[in-house]
């Protein structure tokens, strides 16, 4: 590969700390390994706001369009300002439109724990050793893109949000999760809510449809409150989860908890072609940014599934992935990690020192 373009937008608060240490992996990629990569800084969410009076400016999509891969920190303010313009917009103004611009349909966000960190987890060991489960979210439709209405009705405020899926938009998603559950176990777990809502029957209507043409994998079916449920009582029996959009991002964050930490995973979001959006699972953490404590194995991770899924480079994608597992089992921890009755205090680690942990581990791994 020679001078592949990466557009990275930091994001806010702790987003350019971890994105540092994230590009500090991709620099070692590219001194031990026969990779070029050219960086193009990008703005958008909070830092575009003070900048330019919006959240994704005309400049960052046309920037973007040249790129092979975008590199995404959080975005987001803190809980208290939620109400100013600077903050109230950013999903609706950058997250959701970046995703749609680029018809990024995919979501895929993998639970897969580290033995080394099974006893950080809320949920017990028994119940949660060996899972390996992918979630697999549709991204561009569905209540998060419906139509929206604010009216007054007898004399009082009424706000609908409306979801809507085409059959469409269901069988390319179903067709995705079908052929992720042949790489893995051969099972593929819709959740909806089929019982009360119609667009759930649809979807049901659908996978149903697609299943038929892929008799290898075990196809089933479950509400989404039972779901919810299933992945604290017993998250092993799940391989792919495939379901929509609002049901997915609720689902992978309570699946992320799993692991004891929701600084530990990425996400990739993909469309037909190579070009894919990677970003951390979780927030931008306002309460903790400057301060040198945030956990950048979820973005570090990022760069393991975009050579992956854009560039093909699975063993590359693996190296990052053991030497993060290898940090780990040495018992290197950031404060998210660190369980003082049970860590080595001397390998407590500031965001800098575990981003400059991993990637040594990783020139090991390349050397």
């Amino acid at each position: 590969m020679a001078n592949q373009r990466i557009g990275v937008l930091e994001g806010d608060f702790i987003g350019p700390e971890i994105m540092k240490e994230a590009l500090r992996i991709l620099r070692v990629m590219e001194e031990r390994s026969p990779f070029a990569f050219e960086i193009v800084p990008l703005e958008a969410g909070g830092q575009a706001y003070d900048k330019y009076g919006c959240h994704l400016p005309a400049d960052t999509l046309r920037k973007a369009e040249t790129c092979d891969a975008l590199l995404k920190g959080p975005f987001g303010g803190p809980p208290e300002a939620l109400a100013s313009p600077k903050w109230s917009g950013v999903e609706q103004g950058a997250i959701l439109p970046l995703r749609k611009h680029f018809r990024l349909y995919t979501n895929l966000r993998e639970t897969k724990l580290f033995d080394s960190l099974l006893y950080l987890s809320p949920v017990t060991e028994h119940l949660i050793k060996d899972v390996d489960l992918l979630i697999v979210r549709e991204l561009t439709s569905g209540m998060y893109f419906g139509e929206k209405q604010e009216r007054v009705v007898n004399g009082e405020r009424v706000y609908s949000d409306a979801e809507a899926y085409s059959e469409s938009e269901i069988r390319r998603i179903a067709v995705r999760a079908f052929e992720y559950a042949k790489t893995r176990k051969n099972k593929v777990t819709l959740v909806a809510k089929s019982n009360v809502l119609k667009s759930s029957v649809l979807w049901r209507e659908v996978v149903a449809e697609t299943a038929a043409s892929y008799p290898e994998v075990e196809n089933d079916y479950m509400h989404v409150d039972n779901a919810a449920m299933q992945l604290i009582l017993n998250p092993r029996q799940f391989d792919v989860i495939l379901t929509s959009n609002m049901f997915g991002d609720i689902l992978s964050d309570e699946a992320s908890v799993l692991s004891g930490s929701i600084g530990l995973f990425p996400s990739a979001s993909l469309g037909d072609g190579p070009f894919g959006l990677y970003e951390p699972i979780h927030g931008s953490a306002p309460s903790i940014a400057g301060r040198d404590i945030a956990n950048p194995i979820s973005a570090i991770l990022c760069v393991a599934l975009m050579l992956r899924y854009t560039f093909g480079e699975e063993a590359e994608a693996a190296r990052i992935e053991h030497a993060v597992q290898q940090t780990l089992e040495l018992g290197y921890r950031t404060q998210d990690l660190f369980c003082g009755g049970t860590d080595d205090p001397d390998k407590l680690l500031g965001t800098q020192q575990m981003g400059e942990t991993i990637a040594a581990v990783l020139r090991e791994r390349l050397s």
